[in-house]
């Protein structure tokens, strides 16, 4: 797993200061919370010296890869050579940090060491890891290509001792039922980019392939001829597919985005109609449909396109439920997605908020939970208002400052609100008023914050 950080480099010694959005990762350790550290920069995966690495250095990185504590700090290659750059070096970390690019260092590829002194980590894991899986290449959900999401990226699984015990540990993680197949050999077509695990060892029994032995993520002998597939019975129940609208001019109509496999993808308009827009506009909370506009109505989407036939009664709860042409399975560009207008629903949204980022749950970079993803607010016009309601909604007292310009960090991923206009009185910020979700423009530098009193 890596995570996005801000990496904010000051050379010392001069004035001049850079910031860039970084990647970090554990590479070659037996399971997600030990390994190699590694982190992205200008299009490159690099590596950590071991000079002055310490326990301090090591809680930095084990919290922000969400892996509790450090039981230790190796050097000298513990997890293997890495390869490239080395982009840190003698890192002085107090510990409290929330990421390994906060603490004091000698500058980015400023280094006087070697692969042989690349530094790694041993985390208390404290939950178990649930990879992402997905099934690709198949002609139906329950067949195909094994992908994993490790370190923000897809990769395959290699068939070396693949079996029908890995194979049920898979189909049972999506929603298949049991195995039937456990093919090789590149079945379903060859994956590219990682090949995430290897000599994978099941019992069949365990809820994830992560709960499974094998040599360590990235740690393979293989080639994507080698890819691993299943075939499975098929569903054992219908899968809950999270939706939501996207580009639309309120929370109830907008380009409809499913996720599926770790990752957002849109819908094709072939034979989109209203029944399939009001089984959509059901399941995000709002009245009937009113349109089922397609043709990119809401502007085009990106990445995968989940979804394409779609058949709906009408009555169906979900999307999932109704009939389609498989996940993945289309002939369409995003120049096709689909859209819904539907009927505003009476009741105010309410959604989940965190603060990132700061020394205690009550400051930080405010984030809230909306259509199944964690998102930024924009901190135009952001005020003591404001940061009253979020304080309140955290059961975090009054609010002591409203900040601004990422203080606690930059976020990733979507900016969710923006202009946010609180009275303070609200109980909520899904109850202040703002433009239609995910419409802004900002960028992460303008993050907004708060610092709570209590």
């Amino acid at each position: 797993m890596r995570e996005k950080i801000l990496l904010c480099l000051l050379l010392l010694g001069g004035i001049h200061a850079q910031c860039t959005e970084a990647q970090i990762r554990l590479v070659g350790g037996r399971s997600r919370c030990q390994g190699r550290v590694e982190i992205y920069y200008r299009g490159s995966w690099g590596t950590v010296c071991d000079d002055a690495w310490d326990l301090n250095d090591a809680n930095v990185v084990c919290r922000q890869m969400r892996c509790g504590s450090a039981l230790q700090a190796p050097g000298r290659a513990r997890f293997g050579r890495g390869s490239g750059q080395i982009w840190l070096d003698d890192v002085a970390c107090t510990g409290c940090e929330s990421s390994l690019t906060s603490c004091r260092h000698r500058g980015y590829g400023r280094h006087n060491c070697g692969h042989q002194e690349d530094a790694g980590v041993v985390c208390r894991e404290t939950t178990p890891l649930s990879l992402s899986v997905r099934l690709v290449g198949g002609r139906s959900r329950c067949q195909g290509r094994v992908e994993v999401l490790y370190g923000g990226s897809w990769g395959t699984v290699c068939d070396d001792s693949w079996d029908l015990r890995d194979a049920n540990v898979v189909c049972r993680q999506v929603g298949c039922g049991p195995a039937r197949q456990a093919p090789g050999s590149a079945r379903f077509g060859r994956g590219s980019g990682q090949i995430w695990l290897d000599d994978v060892v099941c019992t069949g029994r365990e809820t994830s392939l992560a709960s499974c032995r094998h040599r360590g993520y990235g740690s393979h002998n293989c080639g994507h001829q080698e890819d691993a597939g299943v075939v499975c019975q098929g569903e054992s129940r219908t899968p809950s597919l999270r939706v939501r609208l996207v580009g639309g001019g309120s929370r109830c109509q907008g380009r409809v985005e499913v996720l599926y496999g770790g990752s957002w993808g849109t819908v094709c308009d072939d034979s989109w109609d209203l029944r399939d827009a009001n089984v959509v506009c059901r399941q995000v909370g709002c009245g009937p449909a009113r349109q089922a506009p397609g043709s990119a109505r809401f502007g085009r989407g990106s990445g995968p396109i989940w979804l394409d036939d779609v058949v709906c009664t009408g009555r169906e709860t979900s999307l999932a439920s109704c009939r389609h042409r498989g996940y993945g399975s289309h002939n369409c560009g995003h120049q096709e997605d689909a859209g819904v207008v539907c009927h505003e629903s009476r009741i105010t949204p309410s959604f989940s908020v965190r603060l990132v980022g700061g020394c205690n749950r009550c400051q930080g970079r405010v984030e809230l939970f909306y259509g199944g993803s964690w998102g930024t607010v924009c901190d135009d016009g952001w005020d003591l208002n404001d940061a009253n309601v979020v304080c309140r909604q955290l059961r975090c007292g009054q609010a002591v400052s409203a900040v601004n310009n990422a203080r606690f960090g930059r976020g990733s991923g979507r900016i969710w609100l923006d202009d946010v206009a609180c009275t303070g009185r609200e109980s909520s910020l899904a109850s202040c008023r703002h433009p239609p979700y995910g419409r802004h423009n900002c960028g992460h530098h303008e993050d907004a914050g708060v610092v709570c009193r209590g």
